[in-house]
């Protein structure tokens, strides 16, 4: 089973900032897009933020200007750095990639989540 792993949530006042993390297996050979995603109770998981691999970024309007997408070195990692956080900012995030594994047709991966608390 191929697992996402995520770090980097936790608690932060109004106006700072977190780093998230995701590491997909270093197996994988074709990620085709990696992304964030959150949530809130009762409300539908929605995006933040995706990179595809031709470099190319897309962002919710709610986070544009105080969020970056970024792929680490290994490229099988991605980073969300988050600026000048609000608390409607506080959801669980989750790292997502779309990627083919031992040579199938690519899907979505989801990682288990981590939570991101902004307190005012």
């Amino acid at each position: 089973q191929v697992q996402l792993v995520e770090s980097g949530g936790g608690l932060v006042q109004v106006g700072g900032s977190l780093t998230l993390s995701c590491a997909a297996p270093g197996y994988i050979r074709q990620i085709n897009t990696m992304g964030w995603y959150r949530q809130v109770p009762g409300k539908p998981r929605e995006v933040v933020a995706a990179l595809s691999s031709g470099g190319v970024t897309n962002y919710a309007a709610s986070v544009k200007g105080r969020f970056a997408i970024s792929r680490g070195d290994a490229k099988n990692t991605v980073f969300l750095q988050m600026n000048n956080l609000k608390p409607e900012d506080t959801a669980i995030y989750y790292c997502n990639t779309y990627m083919s594994v031992a040579g199938s047709r690519p899907s979505d991966y989801w990682g288990q989540g981590t939570q991101v608390t902004v307190s005012s």
